[in-house]
């Protein structure tokens, strides 16, 4: 029997090389599936030297290989990385050379915890750009705060493990914002939350906190997404007060945690981090005190043996007055005559300038003054009768200019400027009451709309019970009277219409109609 034989005669399926047969299957694969959209986790993502990006699309019972091509790569606006969920679109075909198909990738894009991931990560980039990020615009945390702001639900073990931690550690004044901590509310409410305390008044009615705690316990990314949101974000970078973010635990990390000022790994961190221990402080003073003290004692004894050491050097206090002692008696003993010696040169000098001093001199001198005095009283006649006259021709002059015709003119002056002023006070004060008129047409236009006249003008009615008004059906069924009040006839239950009486005021302390 020959080991290759001919085919069996009948026989009449077709033969196909291994390219022939590889080439249908492509044809087949891409013909069906030329345009698909898959969603998938990403498993092993490669990038090749070339550029291309190899990854692998899976879920729990496959796994797809796929490739996207370099220049699509390029363009692509979320990289795949390994674990995001996504969804491709693209095209399926086959790779001959290794007897497989696979997934051309033309579009990429997140889903799930994948796209919620994106997001985080295009807002964080965009406040990083910002430079919200940076460590110097961070502010220092107060080492002791006296007011302790904490934003955060006020159910749960959240704030109890704060209270507790800083009861145990160094009581503080706590002022609790309550805020929905996951859901569409939690962003809106943290951001008033930690505005308002900013807007508080120091040493206002409620006190304005030193310090301020975002917290929030563990839970999933879409549990704590209302902290990755914008606008939380950028009111903590804001914040004048130093903030603290505490939510979720170590692992968790939201963007409140990069613009905060410190973020700490879980809520009872952050109440460490916000006061220290009572008693180490007071153990650390009382080790600051007893060690000042034995450095005073120390101190004060090194002085005192340095004194006695230069002490010692010193000579004796007679030793250094004996040679000033010595210097004073010599000049006691030369002062008696040194006393008689200048009384006598004082004698003669002041006998030597008394000499001219004769009194034919002084006769001629008081002569010449006596002549000078009585010329000088001569001229001062004169010159005070000119000074007279000039005085008398400028009040003549001055006097002349006070006529009645001027002062007329004055009075003319001051009467025109009067009457403008009345003018001009007269168009305000009309101007005035024009703008109080309307003012109150205005208010009494508001106030006719919030009437409950208003309301029947649009087809509503009132239930009356005599003078009170019926809002529910429990008072109904207890009223003895019932009317119907429309817009032009109030109607008993069970009667014919009737004009609609005036409506009294509502007693003190009776619901009006719209009350609540």
């Amino acid at each position: 029997m020959d080991l290759l034989e001919d085919d069996q005669p009948g026989r009449n399926e077709p033969e196909y090389t291994v390219s022939e047969i590889a080439g249908a299957v492509k044809r087949t694969i891409e013909g069906e599936f030329g345009r698909v959209r898959i969603k998938g986790e990403c498993g092993r993502v490669m990038v090749a030297r070339s550029g291309h990006v190899y990854l692998d699309l899976k879920d729990d019972r496959a796994v797809l290989a796929s490739i996207i091509w370099k220049g699509q790569a390029a363009k692509l606006a979320v990289q795949p990385e390994e674990g995001m969920e996504v969804v491709a679109i693209g095209k399926l075909t086959t790779f001959p050379g290794q007897s497989k198909y696979q997934m051309v990738i033309e579009e990429i894009r997140p889903a799930g915890v994948g796209a919620l991931m994106a997001m985080l990560d295009k807002r964080k980039k965009l406040l990083e750009r910002e430079g919200l990020f940076r460590p110097e615009r961070k502010k220092r945390i107060p080492y002791l705060p006296e007011i302790i702001g904490v934003v955060t639900s006020p159910q749960g073990a959240v704030i109890r493990d704060i209270l507790h931690r800083l009861r145990d550690r160094f009581p503080r004044k706590v002022l609790i914002w309550p805020v929905a901590v996951q859901g569409e509310g939690c962003a809106p409410q943290v951001t008033a939350a930690i505005n308002g305390f900013n807007a508080m008044t120091p040493g206002g009615a409620l006190p304005r906190p030193d310090l301020i705690i975002v917290a929030r316990g563990g839970g999933s990314i879409e549990d704590l997404w209302g902290f990755n949101e914008e606008s939380v974000a950028r009111a903590a970078a804001a914040s004048d007060i130093p903030l603290i973010s505490a939510v979720g635990h170590e692992t968790d990390t939201t963007l409140i945690d990069y613009v905060s000022d410190v973020r700490a790994p879980t809520p009872t961190a952050a109440a460490e981090i916000a006061v220290p221990v009572r008693l180490e402080l007071l153990a650390a003073v009382d080790s600051h005190g007893a060690r000042m003290a034995q450095a005073l004692s120390v101190a004060v004894g090194a002085r005192k043996q340095r004194l006695a050491d230069v002490a010692r050097a010193l000579p004796r206090g007679e030793e250094l007055t004996q040679i000033a002692r010595q210097r004073l008696d010599v000049a006691a003993a030369r002062l008696d005559t040194s006393l008689q010696a200048g009384t006598s040169a004082k004698r003669l000098n002041f006998e030597k300038t008394a000499a001219p001093l004769r009194a034919s001199i002084l006769d001629r001198q008081t002569d010449r003054m006596g002549t000078q005095l009585r010329h000088m009283s001569d001229r001062l006649g004169a010159a005070l009768d000119r000074r007279t006259e000039r005085s008398r021709a400028t009040f003549d002059r001055v006097a002349g200019g006070l006529t009645p015709s001027g002062l007329n003119r004055d009075l003319k002056l001051q009467q025109d400027r009067l009457a403008r002023a009345a003018r001009a006070a007269g168009n305000a004060g009309r101007a005035q009451v024009a703008n109080w008129r309307a003012l109150l047409e205005a208010r009494d236009r508001v106030r006719e709309t919030l009437g409950y006249q208003a309301t029947l003008q649009r087809g509503y009615a009132v239930v009356w019970d005599g003078d009170k008004v019926i809002k529910d059906s429990k008072s109904a069924q207890k009223a003895t009277q019932l009317e119907v009040q429309f817009k032009d006839a109030r109607i008993p239950v069970g009667a014919t219409a009737r004009p609609a009486a005036k409506p009294k005021a509502p007693k003190s302390g009776q619901p009006s109609l719209f009350d609540d």
